[in-house]
């Protein structure tokens, strides 16, 4: 049998060579970078479980949003941590809320940055779940109003984007609703459509200090093993008003982000969540892995499949290094 005509290693013999016929590409437009807003003055507090991620007061923020921005990366996603907690989370649509404050201090600063809100309330309740809780359940219906409350406080205070992450039905209907109602028409949502009760949220727990203080979230989460399930809430999502739709985690759900890009033809997100990101940092620093190496295949892995922007830790990273 003659030897092949085609040689695959002609078009990987140097790295001019690779990246000429590179497939996947990554920008750092494509990434959007976590953030923890917490209460204070100057605090940047290293999250212990998220090595190089950090609890930051407003002003720190900002500061973080001008790096982001300096970077080039498309946008940053808030995440707040609250004063005080109650059973009403009330400091999740409190038009002086962390996020509001923070939203507020960035808006003034730069106009060039996406600012993304998390919609939740595990955050601000005091049992740690995403909505209101009867007779331990959480109240589908009632939570709504709570949710639509806290996003039309976002794009007061000058969120570019929406970004629901509590799992419940009809969420972004109502979202959409009265954002609308209130002369936010323009303001996209990019809904947590597709988000599993994952064990790899882990280090989120203690980022965010939004551990359950009962139970677990599976009862509105999503049962892992279920992809057509996915593919039916992205859907339902879509007709109810959502612009964008994200996957979560992504790592071990990258099948998922795939069937998504092919029967959708929206904007699809994917979120490297805190345990993806942990695994690989516990590793490197154990010298077991190449940090780097595993930074940039996992992304590429993710946008491979499919997705149109990551949320990732590592953004700021990742983007030094493709500069």
């Amino acid at each position: 049998m003659p030897f092949p005509i085609h040689r695959g290693r002609r078009l990987r013999s140097s790295e001019a060579m690779r990246s000429l016929v590179r497939e996947t590409r990554l920008d750092p437009a494509q990434f959007v970078l976590p953030l923890f807003i917490c209460p204070g003055e100057g605090v940047r507090r290293e999250i212990g479980s998220m090595p190089g991620q950090y609890h930051l007061s407003v002003d720190e923020f900002v500061l973080e949003c001008d790096e982001a921005r300096g970077l080039g990366i498309g946008g940053v996603m808030l995440f707040g941590l609250p004063e005080s907690k109650d059973e009403l989370a009330s400091g999740a649509y409190a038009e002086d809320g962390i996020v509001q404050r923070a939203l507020r201090a960035a808006r003034s600063q730069t106009r060039d940055l996406l600012l993304i809100t998390d919609v939740c309330n595990c955050e601000y309740t005091s049992h740690g779940h995403c909505g209101f809780v009867k007779d331990g359940d959480v109240v589908n219906d009632v939570t709504l109003e709570w949710l639509s409350r806290t996003a039309l406080s976002h794009a007061r205070a000058g969120a570019d984007i929406i970004a629901p992450s509590d799992m419940m039905d009809g969420r972004v209907g109502a979202i959409r609703k009265t954002l609308d109602e209130n002369g936010f028409e323009q303001t996209p949502i990019l809904s947590y459509a597709a988000k599993f009760a994952s064990v790899f949220y882990g280090p989120f727990r203690e980022a965010a200090e939004s551990a359950p203080q009962f139970g677990d979230r599976r009862s509105y989460q999503m049962d892992p093993p279920n992809a057509r399930e996915a593919m039916r809430e992205i859907e339902q999502d879509l007709a109810e008003g959502a612009d964008m739709v994200m996957v979560k985690p992504a790592l071990a759900y990258l099948d998922l982000i795939h069937e998504a890009r092919t029967r959708f033809d929206v904007p699809i997100a994917a979120y490297q969540v805190s345990g993806e990101y942990s695994m690989i940092m516990a590793a490197a620093r154990n010298g077991w892995i190449d940090q780097e190496r595993a930074m940039m295949e996992t992304l590429v892995s993710i946008r491979r499949a499919g997705a149109d922007f990551v949320l990732t830790y590592f953004a700021k990273d990742a983007a030094r290094l493709l500069a």
